[in-house]
């Protein structure tokens, strides 16, 4: 017997799905997932829908289902309608399985849990196959006792499953290695293999784009969409992502959580398009926006093997896609970030002077960190207080330089080419470079070696600030 993929679900519009277990942390691989089905289908004005597999009642917790609406909200990745809640569901799964069972393409298992054990313990001892036969596929109900039993699907028995798969290409399983498994357990609660293509079906997800970790289960998930007579969505299994050294990607690498990128300062957009080119490709494009990646997308662009997560990648990306956005946007997303990493919000004059400045912070910025960092000499509302190289920078020489530059400043035109004829005459006048000069004059202004240039930073600050703190550190 073959089983072969079916028309696809709809010839119309499409629909896509990230369903993530709310048992911990949203994965920065589910990030992805959840990505390329969101690019998938709103490249083809489709629908994407967010279901919450919390079926496991045990290791689902609501913190973890508010943690991958967060970070689905944070990433930008908006989803249709409601959030689908899988355990809300469990009565409809039930009557799938029993509908199964009326048709005759399941059946009721009487076998205990101490039976099964019972066989593959002895079957491991012969070095026999441990996939369970159940004595009770074809026995005649008259033989049934009154008692609990479960609902297991009817596998085929010869042949082999093909799963017409987008991104592996076409895959074979021999039926021999499926086994009857069950869809409905015997104290009335439905399976995980069940749920999801009953949840699938019902929600008219058209394809499937999951983790080839899944690959096996689309064999035994196919078993229900040919007992319901429902046909097959579109399968495609991305692979893995790995850390640097090839290995499954977890916390040895660094952050794997999606609410860590949020608090270490990485932009959205910037992650958007990192992991759309983890495992995707477009030629040799690596900077997009997300209209292109929507236009571009296409599941032939996905790669067989799984790709290496690479942070200075990550970083470069995000720090191009900082310096593109608009300056107003870009403060908003600086205050998600210092929200997201516990610290104070700004006040309004910071606010304020963040947005005038953005213009010489936003460049060479890999991340929100790097540019509050930078902002200090405008985040700062009273005096500056110095670093170690900042403080070795103001010399006693340097800062006689400073006194006879304040009182120039105080009636010059404070436009940029003025400020940089004032400085540079001062510097000359003292028989040094404007570069020898830019570096105290960095200290006094923000207190940091790592700053925008001094003549930004002077007008940005303004005339009354600059000269303030020049005379601060000439005192």
């Amino acid at each position: 017997m073959v089983i072969e993929r079916l028309m696809p679900m709809s010839s119309g519009q499409v629909v896509t799905r990230i369903a993530p277990s709310p048992t911990g942390y949203m994965h920065i691989g589910t990030a992805r997932t959840a990505l390329f089905n969101w690019l998938f289908a709103r490249g083809r004005g489709g629908k994407f829908l967010l279901r919450i597999e919390d079926t496991d009642r045990e290791r689902s917790t609501p913190a973890a289902t508010e943690a991958i609406v967060k970070g689905m909200t944070w990433l930008g990745l908006e989803w249709d309608g409601d959030v689908v809640s899988q355990f809300a569901r469990v009565d409809r799964h039930a009557e799938v399985a029993h509908q199964m069972l009326a048709s005759g393409h399941a059946y009721k298992c009487y076998s205990t849990q101490d039976e099964i054990q019972t066989f593959r313990e002895a079957a491991r001892a012969e070095g026999k196959s441990t996939l369970f036969r159940s004595p009770w596929r074809d026995a005649d109900p008259a033989t049934h006792p009154d008692g609990p039993y479960a609902i297991r699907v009817k596998a085929p028995l010869d042949g082999e499953t093909i799963i017409d798969d987008q991104v592996q290409g076409q895959v074979r399983i021999r039926n021999t290695e499926l086994d009857d498994m069950i869809v409905l357990r015997s104290d009335g609660t439905p399976t995980y293999m069940l749920a999801v293509v009953v949840d699938d079906f019902d929600m008219g997800v058209t394809h499937v784009i999951r983790g080839d970790d899944h690959l096996n289960n689309a064999a035994r998930q196919m078993l229900v969409y040919a007992a319901m007579g429902w046909p097959l969505p579109v399968y495609a299994h991305i692979p893995l992502i790995f850390g640097p050294d090839g290995k499954k990607m977890s916390k040895r690498h660094g952050a794997t959580g999606v609410d860590e990128y949020q608090a270490m300062g990485y932009p959205a957009s910037g992650m958007r398009n990192y992991l759309a080119r983890l495992g995707w490709s477009h030629g040799d494009d690596e900077f997009f926006s997300d209209a292109e990646a929507m236009e571009w997308f296409d599941l032939d662009g996905i790669n067989r093997a799984p790709s290496r997560f690479d942070f200075k990648k990550l970083e470069n990306i995000c720090g191009q896609h900082i310096a593109a956005t608009e300056d107003a946007a870009l403060l908003q997303e600086v205050e998600g970030f210092l929200a997201a990493s516990g610290a104070d919000p700004l006040t309004s004059g910071q606010r304020d002077g963040l947005l005038r400045a953005m213009y010489c912070l936003k460049e060479r910025s890999k991340n929100f960190a790097e540019l509050i960092e930078k902002a200090y000499f405008v985040l700062t509302e009273g005096a500056v207080e110095p670093d170690e190289k900042a403080v070795a920078a103001l010399d006693l020489v340097s800062r006689g330089i400073l006194g006879e530059l304040t009182p120039q400043l105080q009636n010059a035109s404070w436009d940029r080419t003025t400020l940089e004829e004032v400085v540079a005459g001062v510097a000359e006048a003292n028989d040094t470079k404007l570069g020898k000069l830019a570096g105290p004059l960095r200290a006094a202004l923000a207190g940091r070696s790592v700053t925008p240039s001094v003549f930004d930073m002077m007008l940005v600050l303004g005339r009354d600030r600059t000269i303030a703190r020049l005379t601060d550190i000439k005192a």
